[in-house]
């Protein structure tokens, strides 16, 4: 089983624009994703899919020095979103799995990667899998937190903003919030999921809680989830990016 990871990394983020090639502690953000995923024992190759030629060679710049192939395909700055992003990167390759890495997380591990890519090697059923960590009462009610409810089989049931499944009775009520998880948008897919998804246009219950895996779920795809103790942090401002700063200075003393 052939697995490739891809990292979308966008130039024009509107919260943070150039955030790719922000300075962290002496090396560009894309620099310390790319890093950190080629510690991943399981992906044969990567690829950085870029809508932008300053992006796309500052990666070939520092890729030189890499043990792993890395390569840069470079895609239309219309494609709407990540997961698209990583399927006009792949769709001509040939592979069974497709990871999909957010090229914002600066903090990724191979073994987190590795962990969710293995899920495909022994489950044959699943079209996907994701992961997800323990919610936090505040995590609960923020909109802004995902929810994913689980069935036994650790497959995603449902997603959502709102707090699910304590709409009718409250989680103190409850007295637990293990009722469901908080979302990590980190995906992998067999490749012909990802086709058939990028393929299919949004549906219903996607666009009514902005939620693209919902779609997934329209289609009948069987999601996996893997738990883990709690997310990297990722960046989306320039906020984030000094937290990540003082986490990385902390880490390894500079």
């Amino acid at each position: 089983m052939k697995f490739v990871g891809v990292i979308p990394s966008r130039f024009g983020s509107t919260r943070f624009p150039g955030k790719p090639l922000a300075d962290l502690n002496g090396r560009p953000l894309i620099q310390w994703v790319v890093e950190g995923v080629c510690q991943s024992q399981i992906l044969e190759s990567i690829i950085v899919a870029t809508d932008d030629e300053r992006i796309a060679s500052t990666v070939v710049s520092f890729a030189r020095g890499m043990k792993k192939s890395i390569s840069v395909v470079m895609t239309s700055s219309e494609i709407p979103s990540g997961t698209d992003r990583v399927y006009a990167a792949t769709q001509d390759l040939d592979c069974e799995v497709v990871v999909n890495i957010q090229g914002d997380e600066p903090l990724i591990e191979g073994s987190l990667i590795d962990s969710l890519a293995g899920l495909f090697i022994k489950n044959y059923q699943i079209d996907m899998a994701t992961l997800a960590h323990p919610i936090s009462y505040e995590e609960l009610h923020s909109q802004h937190s995902v929810k994913v409810l689980l069935n036994q089989q650790q497959d995603a049931i449902y997603f959502s903003r709102f707090p699910i499944p304590y709409s009718r009775s409250g989680a103190k009520k409850e007295g637990s919030i293990e009722g469901c998880m908080k979302h990590i948008g980190m995906y992998a897919y067999r490749k012909d999921f990802l086709k058939r998804f990028c393929t299919t246009s949004p549906a219903l219950i996607e666009s009514a809680e902005s939620l693209e895996q919902l779609r997934a779920l329209y289609l009948g795809a069987r999601i996996r989830v893997l738990p883990v103790t709690m997310a990297t942090p990722g960046v989306d401002t320039p906020e984030d990016l000094e937290r990540v700063k003082t986490i990385l200075r902390k880490k390894y003393g500079k």
